[in-house]
């Protein structure tokens, strides 16, 4: 018999809830496999991001990788933006924008995503679909496990850890793969010349991705996520959480198909344990909200299913709210909700505003710090400047350096520089006063950068001119 074809029903009494001994042994979980219409719909936003994970470093944007981190070039190039570390303050936005959309998400929907898309749940997802695939339904599991070692147990144990460890390598393969080149890393790899700390890294992530995804599975979840722990402080009476409803399902108890509950007098529960063996984190459902449910709503479809099976209206376990349950109206729009979708448009706003402005070319000056200023053998007073310029462009570009002040000041030496994509250079430069001036101690002086190709493209810096007051 399939196990989606079993309708058990066991007359156990309800699980009750006990205190967890965080140094017990795990219990190994054996999850039944379930198709319903939430999975239908993991299956729309967790492959979506799984693919678009392994072959987005395959794609090019120009001449270039369209995602790729060059960490030895310090180039962040992301489809035709380049970022370079002194744009690091755009992380900070886009950090800060991603928890408010997490904790709005959250106030609204309840933990959608770690049900749809943490990368933890797509990949234990498709561990256990390799599990299932390699091993058979959850009885043939158990059975397999308990089965003493035999040929045939030896080759489906080694069949699924090496497709577990094939899945995993790819996994860290295309995560180096944003810092390095993926067909130069492919190619070293076809060659035997990879770099070692390449390789380092593709190692450690294979092994991260098949421990956390093999083995610690829903451990991950319960106590290394710290999500769980906080995401009760984003909850209200109107987030939609998996609720199971008391009122329809008690008492329990099984009973034939077709037949009514309350010649039982029953609930609508069969008892059936569906519910629970679903459960990536092997917990029961109708003990109420806790904080290792993920949200997965495995436990929705599974007992949709029995529901119909038995004639039954659906929506026993369903996504529902704490108000809703106890028959008061729900709002959509709160406070709270309000609160945080506001930051974020605020925060967006002034992330795209920063971008928009941001300077292709970035041009600083500093004084020189061992004399104010110096005079030259024909008497002019000269001030020594240190200047930076890096080209933010992903072409050559040519800048011209000129100056302005109230001083009739000239700008010495070659005011035209030449710099490659990404180059950064520093070089002094000097300022003189080919004449006498007031009485002035000094004036504001500005350096400019200026494009040759593209006069648009300006960069300015402001600093002083210094002299001795009593020049003439």
């Amino acid at each position: 018999m399939q196990d989606s074809d079993l309708i058990a029903v066991s007359a156990a009494a309800p699980a009750e809830v006990s205190e967890i001994d965080l140094y017990q042994k795990r219990e190994k979980i054996y999850t039944r496999r379930m198709e319903g219409f939430f999975q239908h719909i993991r299956l729309f936003t967790g492959w979506p991001l799984l693919l678009g994970y392994f072959l987005l470093p395959w794609f090019n944007w120009g001449e270039r990788q369209a995602v790729l981190f060059d960490l030895p070039q310090r180039q962040f190039n992301i489809l035709g933006l380049t970022f370079w570390p002194q744009d690091l303050s755009l992380l900070a936005w886009i950090l800060i924008i991603s928890a408010f959309l997490l904790f709005a998400v959250t106030n609204l929907a309840g933990r959608v995503w770690c049900g749809y898309s943490c990368p933890q749940t797509v990949w234990t997802s498709i561990f256990m679909w390799v599990e299932q695939f390699v091993e058979g339904t959850r009885n043939q599991r158990i059975k397999l496990d308990a089965a003493p070692w035999s040929k045939e147990k030896v080759i489906k144990k080694l069949l699924k850890h090496g497709m577990w460890l094939g899945f995993a390598f790819l996994t860290g393969f295309t995560f180096v793969a944003y810092f390095t080149p993926a067909r130069e890393l492919a190619a070293s790899f076809l060659h035997f010349s990879v770099n070692p700390m390449a390789l380092f890294w593709i190692a450690f992530f294979t092994l991260a991705t098949y421990g956390n995804a093999g083995w610690l599975r829903e451990q991950v979840c319960l106590y290394m996520c710290p999500y769980a722990r906080f995401q009760s402080v984003m909850f209200d009476s109107n987030t939609l959480i998996i609720s199971y409803d008391k009122k329809r399902g008690e008492p329990r108890g099984s009973r034939k198909r077709n037949q009514p509950a309350s010649e039982h007098k029953l609930g609508d529960c069969i008892d059936c344990q569906l519910c629970v063996q679903v459960c990536p984190t092997g917990i029961d459902i109708r003990d109420g909200l806790q904080y290792e449910c993920i949200g997965c709503a495995l436990c929705v479809d599974a007992c949709d299913s029995i529901m119909e099976k038995m004639q039954y209206p659906k929506g026993l376990i369903s996504y529902t709210t704490e108000n809703a349950l106890a028959g008061k109206p729900v709002k959509l729009l709160r406070p709270r909700l309000l609160g945080y979708i506001l930051a974020i448009a605020i925060m967006t706003l002034a992330m795209i505003v920063n971008i928009a402005n941001r300077e292709a070319i970035e041009l600083s000056v500093l004084r020189d710090r061992q004399a104010l200023f110096y005079k030259n053998e024909a008497g002019q007073i000269e001030n020594l400047y240190t200047v930076k310029l890096a080209n933010k462009t992903q072409q050559a570009q040519s800048y011209k350096l000129s100056i302005e002040s109230e001083l009739p000041v000239v700008l010495g030496g070659n005011p035209t520089v030449q710099l490659a994509s990404g180059e950064v250079v520093s070089f002094p430069v000097k300022v003189y006063l080919p004449s006498a001036s007031a009485a002035s101690r000094g004036a504001a002086l500005t350096f400019f950068a200026t494009n040759k190709s593209n006069e648009a493209e300006v960069s300015s810096v402001e600093s002083r001119f210094l002299m001795p007051a009593n020049a003439h």
